[in-house]
């Protein structure tokens, strides 16, 4: 028990302060090479002016550079792979815990991390240096969802053939079978999922949101004996909480595609691991609401020619309603908190 304890919040804390350690170097690199959008976006996916948005932009520092996000999976990557090697070359009981890194557990979440993180670092430097055709700025949408939907295919296939998996847990009620219809279904939760990285809009925003969800998560896997899955999950909290330390207003960079993308298709994968699936939903539950307000804003404005909110995603709602930016954040904070512990227990209870 202990070891499992210092596997678990050793890492995190480990992963911690080597983000503090590297993010000078990172942030040094960022500035000197300028990476940050040299255009501020005029219009929306759906054509329209963004003009409530740019005048609740209009005061914020344009060179803040992008790519933060690099942190978020660089350094899960990093420590997984050395605590991987130290226990190979040094196999005593305890390097031998302290190695994370297998076929069942973590394998998938880790490529599924850097994969996607890969897709969203492309859409980066296509934004910095002003490439792609896309309207909001950055690859083409169509070519982002093929990107995401083989990722997922990917996923599913491993869990389908590779786990044997193909139902899915019903909290208090027990398991239903999808059979073959478990690969669409993993498709359309990650893709669900994605479509939440639209949450990173606000200085300390996505890092306080994503910390709090990746550590219920690991709690998730913790109290399921999942010690490999749960230890990776707080390694990823543990690198956003670095992130975040450099990301609170004011804001020093931002994390932008290459992190969001990898964290939020990465939560699918750690959902199905752990067979909360649907307590996803609650667990995650700002993500939800900032997803579908994007959502309902872009079907109201395509069949009834008018807006639901004064500018989507809903934290720029708030913002245009008059509330300061930090205010918005925090109670993001605190509504992420107390649902990620409500979906803590209701994994925990439920089986």
């Amino acid at each position: 028990m202990i070891l499992n304890v210092l596997k678990v919040f050793g890492l995190s804390a480990f992963a911690f302060f080597i983000g503090i350690a590297v993010t000078p170097a990172l942030t040094h690199f960022l500035y000197r090479r300028k990476m940050w959008r040299k255009e501020q976006k005029e219009y929306a996916p759906d054509g329209t002016k963004l003009e409530v948005y740019k005048s609740l932009k209009k005061n914020d520092a344009k060179k803040i550079p992008r790519m933060g996000g690099i942190l978020v999976w660089l350094i899960p990557l990093l420590v997984i792979f050395l605590m991987y090697f130290i226990a190979r070359l040094h196999p005593s009981p305890l390097f031998q815990k302290l190695n994370f890194l297998s076929r069942n557990q973590t394998w998938l979440p880790l490529f599924t991390l850097v994969a996607a993180s890969l897709v969203g670092l492309a859409d980066d430097l296509f934004q910095i240096f002003g490439k792609g055709k896309y309207i909001a700025g950055g690859l083409r949408f169509s070519r982002r969802l093929i990107l995401i939907v083989l990722i997922a295919l990917a996923g599913a296939f491993w869990f389908y053939f590779k786990l044997e998996t193909d139902s899915i847990f019903v909290p208090f009620f027990g398991d239903l079978f999808l059979w073959w219809l478990f690969i669409p279904f993993f498709v359309l939760v990650t893709l669900g999922s994605f479509s939440s990285s639209v949450i990173d809009g606000l200085d300390g925003l996505s890092g306080g949101v994503m910390a709090t969800i990746f550590a219920a998560y690991s709690g998730v896997a913790f109290f399921q004996n999942q010690m490999d899955l749960a230890a990776f999950s707080a390694v990823i909290a543990g690198s956003i909480l670095a992130f975040l330390w450099f990301n609170i207003p004011p804001a020093r960079f931002y994390m932008s595609e290459t992190g969001m993308f990898g964290l939020t298709t990465t939560l699918t994968v750690i959902a199905f691991l752990t067979d909360t699936v649907l307590i996803l939903p609650i667990i995650a539950l700002p993500l939800v609401i900032t997803s579908l307000s994007v959502i309902i804003q872009f079907a109201s404005k395509k069949i009834f020619h008018k807006k639901v909110f004064l500018v989507a995603p809903l934290h720029h709602h708030f913002e245009a309603k008059g509330w300061p930016h930090y205010k918005v954040t925090m109670r993001y904070w605190i509504l992420t908190v107390v649902f990620a512990i409500i979906g803590l227990v209701t994994a925990i209870i439920s089986k």
